[in-house]
């Protein structure tokens, strides 16, 4: 062997722990869900999110949460999902976003649905909600 083909040998070597390390797949990002029970509507959310490139359990992990009519559970819920160091948390309903905003100023807030979100005082307006509070658009879209 040549001592310049050893050399690139050598040097084509050495490189390949820096590429594997460089190839490690990106971490999953985690989203919490929160709600009072399942209902098949939220079905559509989660299938665009597929539709936009997100595969549950391959780029993404969907942590979901239901009450089950015991509103009570949601401060449970919320400190569970900044435990979990959530990249978002989607609620569908008021008292679950009160009780996520009671325990985190940086993870951001999804609100799919609210009846009110500006009357209730959840937002400043619609057009720019503010604080954590998203529109789903701006944090998925």
């Amino acid at each position: 062997m040549k001592r310049r083909e050893f050399i690139t040998l050598f040097g084509g070597v050495s490189v390949w722990p820096l590429v594997a390390r460089a190839q490690q797949p990106a971490r999953k990002q985690l989203i919490g869900f929160i709600a009072h029970d399942y209902e098949s509507m939220y079905d559509a959310f989660f299938e665009g999110l597929r539709e936009l490139g997100y595969a549950e359990g391959q780029n993404i992990i969907i942590e979901r949460r239901y009450a089950g009519g015991q509103p009570k559970l949601f401060q449970e819920f919320a400190r569970e999902m900044v435990q979990l160091k959530a990249d978002v948390i989607v609620t569908v309903t008021t008292p679950a976003v009160l009780a996520v905003e009671s325990v985190t100023t940086t993870i951001p807030i999804v609100i799919p649905q609210a009846i009110d979100p500006v009357g209730a005082g959840l937002v400043a307006s619609l057009a720019h909600p503010g604080g954590t509070l998203r529109r789903a658009d701006e944090v998925i879209g």
